[in-house]
């Protein structure tokens, strides 16, 4: 019998992954509700959700399983530069 192992990374990766489609999925139901009182509660929802996020990602960024490099300075300046425009237009 074939058995996969899964590590740390695996169980983080798909962890994440589902915290993002449960959160897209709380934010379409969110922006679907008709009384104010669903409306609160997928906004409470999906901040717990996002905090969850967070912490997952933390996690993984910390231990090294998702590293974030840093953007170059002309990189940054070229998105001001066009995400500006498009703010002010």
């Amino acid at each position: 019998m074939n058995q996969e192992n899964y590590g740390e990374k695996e169980i983080l990766t798909d962890l994440l992954g589902t915290q993002k489609y449960t959160t897209a999925s709380y934010n379409t139901s969110l922006l679907e509700s008709a009384t104010p009182e669903v409306v609160s509660c997928f906004k409470n929802l999906l901040e717990e959700e996002h905090r969850i996020q967070e912490t997952v990602f933390n996690m993984m960024h910390g231990r090294g399983l998702y590293p974030t490099p840093s953007a170059e300075e002309k990189k940054i300046s070229e998105a001001k530069e066009t995400y500006g425009q498009k703010v002010k237009a």
